[in-house]
């Protein structure tokens, strides 16, 4: 079976898949916590895998930038591939000061003002939750495993260079504690779908003390982040 994004073979995905947004991240994921690793996907070199975590069979995908490219992925893996559940572990730029570099975030709803719920299905929301029983499951995960996470909303936007963003605004009418630029498509696609899905998301930068991390920190550290999404299996 193939798309023109994914060609893979039926069964070759797992039904959860885990999705960084680089591609770079879902291989360094599969080559340090996978055993049996395959690769099932290298389309324009958007790396996806399939292997085990304490047995248990798990995908993990890159996704891309932005909610065209996670848009495309997710779909096609829903649709196309049965997979039944996307967690998305990203990066995400805080907006309060209580956040502090490395900090892991458990998405309640994204807010943005794209159109892609509205091109796409006639959807006019601009708050979309993720499954709550998945994202329930993680915070029960991290309170067992003692891995601190910060429940809240964020703003997912189109534009990366963003010079009209309203800050105040964003915190003090939509609960946003920070900005990433995915998920509100995944959940988007999730809900048209029938499907679940899930964000969690490591601080990689500040917008309040514009401190930031490394391209290498945001590859290979965000090492909680990761292990949590992995114990939810």
């Amino acid at each position: 079976m193939a798309t023109p994004h994914i060609k893979a073979e039926k069964g070759s995905i797992a039904e959860t898949v885990l999705m960084p947004g680089d591609p770079l991240r879902a291989k360094f994921i599969a080559e340090t916590y996978l055993s049996d690793v395959e690769m099932f996907n290298q389309v324009r070199n958007m790396f996806g895998y399939t292997g085990y975590y304490n047995g248990k069979k798990v995908s993990v995908m890159g996704s891309g930038m932005g909610m065209p490219s996670i848009g495309i992925y997710s779909y096609e893996l829903y649709k196309q591939f049965d997979v039944n559940k996307i967690i998305r572990i990203g990066s995400c730029g805080a907006f309060v000061p209580e956040l502090k570099l490395f900090d892991i975030i458990l998405v309640d709803n994204a807010y943005s003002d794209s159109s892609y719920a509205y091109v796409q299905s006639g959807n006019e929301d601009k708050l979309i939750s993720p499954s709550i029983d998945l994202t329930n499951h993680i915070e029960d995960i991290a309170t067992k495993e003692g891995i601190k996470i910060i429940r809240g909303n964020i703003y997912s936007t189109d534009v990366f260079y963003n010079e009209k963003m309203n800050l105040e605004e964003l915190v003090n009418d939509y609960k946003c504690l920070g900005t990433e630029m995915e998920s509100f498509a995944l959940f988007q696609n999730a809900k048209l779908l029938n499907k679940e899905a899930a964000c969690i998301l490591t601080v990689s930068d500040s917008f309040i003390t514009k401190e930031a991390t490394t391209s290498e920190q945001r590859e290979n550290s965000f090492i909680n982040m990761v292990e949590l999404a992995l114990k939810t299996l």
